[in-house]
């Protein structure tokens, strides 16, 4: 044998052992294997059995599975590169994604095993795939009324038979107006989608939404133009961040059904002319847990009773003030009594209520946080704010402190054995407002805050662990 073919035969084999991965997943879908993941997980996500994926890869042990190793993923013929995962924006849509990322919606709909585009939810977990050779476009462009391809292409300093080939138009006479185009050689930073372009970003967060949170909607747009919107059933309301940036806070209520909803987007420019956009979001469940039965004095839910209280508390926090009044992270309303906060019970808690002796029921959940704490001892406000509420007395909620920190958020004190403040006070994080107790429908002593964000109830210990907005 010559000694040349020798030498190559060596080096193949050489090649092979050393660089098995490449030599196995070149041309073929592969998925980088992420901290936190298992082969089962893996499995899950492309719709495919472990025994497939181990078969694929020439596996053994299921446990030996390390991040950033390569795994091709079977079932997947005609598709290759490498596959990512990607929670869908807001504004994405298939035709926005496939030109974005220069995929064909046949394949985006085969890897993601989706068979009809109004199952693109917001929040909702994408598989997509970075192809070596080609970049993913970030600069995007709208036609107005008239406007032709070529006008199009001078503004963003390309040709037209680029734009129609990289939007997979028919020809340079397919643009039609409002349609979102996508511009090579133009990156930009942020997340760019397939809203209209008078909605220069929006970031939707954070992702997906679940029950008992709270929503942050950021869009940037040209200086003059007037936001609107509706999320679900609440009508946004947005407030300036800077001179383009615009902000929107709304909670996401505690016993909603998991699933997609609506939200809206509107964009009024100085002269009149109106933009919109829609699209669903999930909600997924918060994964509350039942709490043990209550037996309350039956006073105490009494709808007679409970809801001109619910409606006192309710009117309350329907304004929205224009200022923040907040800086930073909200910190803990224990902070003069408790180096370590302990809750003793948490919000969104399902809850049954039994009046003692009588045949009332009431069924809900828990619409705030409890923190643990004897009789007297100080409560302090957990961020700026104007004291809006001070009600003594109250059957269900005791005495009772609302404070507004603008732009929509309230905090509310139930239960208090005294209240220390009135309305009109301004108050700074970390100033006493009233003292701990158990007035009210309580079953002993403890401090219940109560967060809402545009009119609905939200969990406070995400403000506690994040800074809004």
């Amino acid at each position: 044998m010559p000694k040349r073919f020798i030498i190559v035969v060596i080096l193949t084999s050489f090649l092979a052992i050393v660089f098995p991965v490449f030599a196995q997943t070149q041309d073929k879908p592969v998925y980088i294997v992420q901290t936190g993941d298992t082969l089962s997980s893996i499995a899950i996500r492309f719709n495919i059995t472990v025994s497939e994926l181990m078969n694929e890869n020439g596996i053994s042990d299921p446990n030996l599975l390390s991040a950033e190793q390569e795994l091709v993923i079977p079932g997947l013929q005609g598709v290759s590169g490498v596959l990512l995962t990607e929670l869908v924006q807001y504004g994405d849509t298939f035709r926005s994604l496939s030109r974005r990322a220069q995929i064909s919606e046949p394949v985006l709909r085969k890897l993601n095993r989706i068979v009809s585009p109004t199952e693109l939810y917001v929040g909702v977990s994408l598989i997509v795939f970075q192809q070596s050779t080609e970049r993913r476009l970030t600069a995007r462009v709208t036609p107005s009324k008239g406007e032709s391809l070529l006008e199009l292409a001078v503004k963003s300093n390309t040709n037209p038979w680029t734009l129609a080939n990289v939007n997979k138009l028919n020809g340079t006479w397919d643009a039609i107006p409002n349609d979102v185009l996508f511009v090579p050689g133009n990156d930009t930073e942020g997340t760019i989608t397939g809203l209209p372009s008078v909605f220069e970003d929006v970031s939707v967060g954070p992702l997906p939404f679940k029950q008992g949170g709270t929503t942050v909607i950021r869009v940037i747009v040209p200086q003059g133009v007037t936001l609107g919107g509706q999320l679900i059933d609440h009508e946004l309301r947005f407030f300036s961040e800077n001179d383009t940036t615009q902000v929107a806070l709304q909670g996401v209520h505690g016993l909603i059904e998991p699933g997609p909803y609506p939200l809206l987007l509107e964009a009024t420019l100085p002269d009149g002319s109106k933009y919109s956009y829609e699209q669903m979001v999930l909600v997924v469940s918060g994964g509350y847990p039942d709490d043990p039965v209550l037996y309350v004095d039956p006073g105490t839910i009494d709808p007679a009773v409970t809801e001109p209280e619910d409606q006192l508390i309710l009117s309350t926090v329907q304004e929205a003030t224009s200022e923040k009044l907040w800086v930073g992270k909200y910190s803990t309303p224990a902070s003069l009594y408790a180096e370590t906060t302990y809750f003793t019970s948490r919000f969104g808690n399902r809850r049954q209520y039994f009046g003692i002796e009588s045949d009332l029921t009431y069924e809900g959940f828990h619409t705030g946080l409890d923190f643990g704490g004897g009789t007297g001892l100080p409560i302090t406000a957990p961020a700026a704010g104007k004291i809006v509420l001070t009600a003594p007395d109250l059957v269900v909620h005791g005495n009772a402190t609302i404070i507004d920190h603008g732009w929509g958020v309230y905090s509310g004190f139930w239960h208090q054995s005294e209240i220390q403040v009135q309305v009109g006070d301004m108050v700074s994080a970390g100033q006493v407002i009233g003292l701990v107790g158990t007035t009210g429908r309580s079953t002993g002593a403890h401090m219940h805050w109560e967060l809402w964000v545009n009119g609905v109830q939200v969990d406070p210990l995400d403000w506690l662990r994040e800074i809004y907005p």
